[in-house]
């Protein structure tokens, strides 16, 4: 099977090469079956170990620091949340020719929602609502900085270019998409403490079962910043019937939410404009959050 790489640095991975690291570092696992799972994340492969069991490794190298972060993190986390997080089971090391740490969790049931859409939407976005709050709430001293924990205008260049690119082929309407990203910019900053944030809250993310939200997986963007990022989700997941509902249950202040707005306009212009060869899915993702976006933004205007 060919496969499409993402990135110019994404390393060779494939199930002998997980089947070899498991054998030679989780000896009591080596007879168990080792499959691909279908994903479209960007930084991290994943294989199925056996029936219980996840293995996840980097794709790039700068995806490697997430390793230990999720280890150390994720524990941590999980008693004060409302929904199943992946629980770590062990550490892997560089070896059999693969240079990065990787992980063994266990494996969460469910289907993601992309593939496999919500059947109770509303309910849904107060679950995950609910979700965003506890992990804000949960104290963030030692914690790491989140990758999209700061302001949104330190994606200048990439909104740019992304605008450029779209609007020229028609993609986006370049004009509504530089206004928005403009006023995006001028919002009142976050001022307050760094509170934890998922920090990548799209719906590949995000697991059900039977149609109902239960999990949150893949923390690689776990961090501490602005709380306003993971209200990104009212955009790149929910609809703008139960926008409303995330709203109420996540608790946040006019500004934040704002901000929110902007991560999911930031995000869905750059993941759009990357991936629409690479990565049909995490494309298609971003073109509907900055679609949403910019329609709430033009109806506010």
């Amino acid at each position: 099977m060919t496969v499409t790489k993402m990135h110019a640095d994404e390393v060779d991975i494939d199930a002998p090469l997980v089947g070899r690291l498991i054998a030679a570092q989780f000896p009591q696992w080596s007879r168990l079956p080792v499959t691909p799972v279908r994903s479209a994340g960007t930084d991290n492969a994943m294989y199925r170990l056996g029936e219980d069991m996840a293995v996840r490794l980097p794709r790039i190298p700068g995806a490697a620091g997430q390793v230990a972060k999720e280890q150390r993190w994720l524990p941590h986390l999980a008693p004060h949340l409302p929904l199943a997080v992946p629980v770590p089971l062990g550490l892997g090391e560089p070896g059999e020719g693969y240079a990065l740490p990787w992980s063994v969790y266990a494996w969460l049931d469910g289907e993601n929602v992309y593939d496999s859409p919500l059947t109770d939407e509303p309910e849904a976005a107060v679950r995950l609502g609910r979700f965003v709050a506890a992990l804000r709430a949960v104290d963030a001293s030692g914690g790491p900085a989140g990758f999209r924990g700061g302001p949104v205008s330190s994606r200048e260049t990439d909104v740019r270019a992304a605008i450029r690119d779209l609007g020229a082929d028609g993609t986006v309407d370049a004009d509504l998409a530089t206004a928005a990203w403009e006023s995006a910019v001028r919002l009142p900053q976050w001022e307050g403490e760094p509170v934890w944030l998922h920090g990548d809250l799209l719906p590949g993310n995000l697991l059900a079962r039977d149609g109902r939200l239960t999990a949150v997986i893949d923390f690689g963007g776990l961090g501490t910043g602005d709380p306003a990022c993971d209200t990104m989700a009212a955009w790149t997941l929910l609809s703008s019937d139960s926008r409303g509902l995330f709203r109420e249950a996540v608790e946040v202040d006019d500004a934040t939410w704002a901000r929110g707005r902007s991560w999911a306009l930031t995000f869905g212009l750059t993941a759009y404009h990357y991936y629409r060869v690479t990565n049909p899915v995490l494309a298609a993702v971003g073109r509907r959050a900055a679609g949403e976006a910019l329609d709430d933004f033009r109806r506010e205007g």
